[in-house]
């Protein structure tokens, strides 16, 4: 793929993939395929490589298999997000549960595939990964409210002063929230503008992530101060600087 192609479809060339997958045809298709996209691909085998290469902090997006030998994805994911290693996560699992796709996404991942998945697909969800990643680090300037510092440029949160691990889809939802603030957003358009892609109408995604939201960032998650829930409409983000 030439590099025009690359930019229009929003990531950049020779962006930095780390597959985390242990089956060996997959990953031989998998890393063909992508390596003919014009990305950079790295395989892990098992959990603890996956880790071990994560924290190396090279790598524009992570692909994790939930079912490695060693560490299981989840695993790998929970202490990603606990070191702060912010880069997108896209799980990969056999499993269909909903309950399994809600527990990913609690511990950070970014998005969820399910096996066995159209290729096309896996492309576009890399894509929206990728593409909404750099619009975070593209953004300038800093927004205080209550004892919550977000800084735009460096992608991070501060609560009281202390770091706040958010995954990139996390501080994107966030971002959102901020520069929409005072209006009430529908599950609809969160999903198209934070992220990226058609999601089904009776996923949860949006949900989960505002739960996880209001856990880091809220004196009292359960009765919110800030992410306010507008019953059968969606959110309102209601902070001022």
């Amino acid at each position: 793929m030439d590099q025009g192609r690359q930019k229009s479809m929003g990531w950049k060339p020779n962006a930095r993939i780390l597959l985390a997958e242990d089956e060996p045809s997959l990953v031989l298709t998998l890393g063909d395929r992508l390596r003919s996209e014009g990305f950079a691909v790295r395989v892990a085998t098992d959990g603890e490589q996956a880790l071990t290469f994560g924290l190396e902090g090279r790598f524009d997006l992570l692909i994790l298999d939930v079912m490695l030998p060693g560490r299981d994805g989840f695993e790998v994911c929970r202490e990603l997000r606990r070191r702060r290693i912010g880069m997108p996560i896209l799980m990969l699992t056999a499993r269909g549960a909903v309950t399994d796709r809600v527990v990913g996404l609690k511990l950070g991942a970014d998005d969820y595939l399910v096996k066995p998945f159209d290729m096309l697909e896996l492309l576009a969800r890399i894509e929206a990964l990728l593409r909404r990643a750099r619009g975070v680090s593209g953004k300038e300037g800093r927004f205080r409210f209550g004892g919550i510092e977000v800084d735009f440029r460096r992608g991070e949160v501060l609560r009281a002063g202390q770091p706040v691990a958010l995954s990139a889809l996390e501080f994107k939802l966030l971002a959102y929230f901020i520069e929409h603030r005072g209006r009430l957003l529908a599950r609809e358009e969160l999903l198209d503008k934070v992220w990226g892609y058609d999601a089904t109408p009776i996923t949860r995604t949006v949900d989960v992530h505002v739960a996880s939201l209001r856990q880091k960032l809220e004196p009292e998650p359960t009765r919110p101060r800030w992410i306010q829930t507008v019953r059968g409409r969606g959110y309102r983000f209601v902070a001022e600087p």
